[in-house]
């Protein structure tokens, strides 16, 4: 079974930076990134890659944040520069078997690591 273990949350000052890894063991992941969920708020798309290196990034990014991955340990990064208070959120990995977005994500989570933003 697969399964992806996230590291790197924690708290960071406004205007800091931040990376987070996630590892997917137990099988391969085509489509690996990051979505984030604030108090009150939906779910949104952070970042993802897929195997190919094709990126998508969530509308808010604004070239902050930069995602990348090593296929061969199956494992990618978010580095998230200029943060702002708006970034804190509980970041989720998420890995899919397709190398595309779905309208809805429909595959695996990882368990949440938490972001905050504060001075």
């Amino acid at each position: 079974q697969v399964q992806l273990v996230e590291s790197g949350g924690g708290l960071v000052q406004p205007g800091g930076s931040l990376t987070l890894s996630c590892a997917a063991s137990g099988g391969w992941i085509n489509l690996m990134g990051w979505y984030r969920q604030a108090p009150g708020k939906q779910r949104e798309l952070v970042a993802a890659i897929s195997s190919g290196g094709t990126t998508y990034y969530g509308d808010f990014v604004n070239d902050r944040f930069t995602i990348s991955r090593n296929n061969a340990k199956n494992t990618v990064w978010l580095k998230m520069d200029s943060l702002n208070p708006e970034d804190t959120a509980v970041y989720y990995c998420y890995g899919d078997t397709i190398g595309r977005l779905r309208t809805t994500p429909t595959g695996l989570w990882g368990q949440g690591t938490q972001v905050t933003v504060s001075s």
